[in-house]
């Protein structure tokens, strides 16, 4: 069973939880849909709202993540045969991991997979790869098929664009590959972020390396591909 993943947070620090979770879940010909808000039991973060428009009014009356129907029906697929995809795995592994939900199956992340084989892409957000890609040319069929409404930035819409994603990667590599990918770290070139965003982090580190040392000790575990690249460059010195 592949299980395409989506979740939307409170923010995006350490003390930050899930406000909302899309799954789909496609073994054969069956496919099963599930999403659901959730209480974070804290405030949403205005800056992650005029994200994903999730309101504290919103979830207010909905269940905690112990006592939603997402906990159980992720319960029940939780098998070690079975392949969770995701676009930023980590991230969304903490959050999960947050809620004592511990993955047994396999991931394929779809950001690393595509940093790998389409590594000349501006950018890798899921909702730039949807454009890029041209996968919104059949977005709306999926979508009517599985009754799901494209809200960009809304769990279920975006598991849905992690599905299409997915399977434009299959037409690159097949499943074991795409496993490997998302095992191996990517080294990245351009700072993604920054008052460098967009500069050879190469050329940086010939001339600011304590900028680079300094951002190196401000990344989290989530950031693992950033990390693996700035050692790499900070080696050449």
């Amino acid at each position: 069973m592949l299980i395409y993943l989506d979740v939307e947070t409170t923010g995006l620090a350490e003390g930050d939880r899930i406000c909302a979770l899309g799954a789909i879940g496609v073994e054969a010909d069956r496919v099963s849909v599930c999403g659901e808000l959730i209480h974070p039991q804290q405030k949403i973060r205005a800056d992650s709202m005029m994200i994903h428009h999730i309101t504290n009014e919103m979830v207010k009356q909905e269940s905690t993540f112990d006592k939603s129907s997402v906990l159980p029906w992720l319960q029940e697929r939780n098998h070690s045969d079975h392949t969770l995809v995701l676009h930023h795995s980590s991230f969304d592994m903490t959050m999960l991991q947050k809620e004592g939900f511990v993955w047994q199956g396999k991931i394929i992340d779809t950001l690393r997979c595509t940093q790998h084989l389409i590594p000349d892409c501006d950018q890798f957000s899921l909702q730039f790869l949807r454009y890029e890609l041209q996968l919104y040319k059949t977005e709306e069929s999926m979508a009517t098929s599985l009754g799901i409404t494209i809200q960009p930035h809304h769990a279920l819409s975006d598991a849905l664009h992690v599905k299409l994603l997915y399977e434009y990667l299959r037409a690159l590599a097949d499943e074991n590959t795409l496993l490997l990918l998302t095992q191996t770290p990517v080294l990245i070139q351009k700072f993604p972020f920054g008052k460098y965003q967009g500069r050879y982090i190469e050329e940086i580190v010939m001339y600011d390396s304590g900028y680079v040392q300094w951002l190196r000790q401000q990344l989290d575990e989530t950031q693992e591909d950033l990390h693996h690249s700035l050692d790499h460059y900070l080696s050449l010195l």
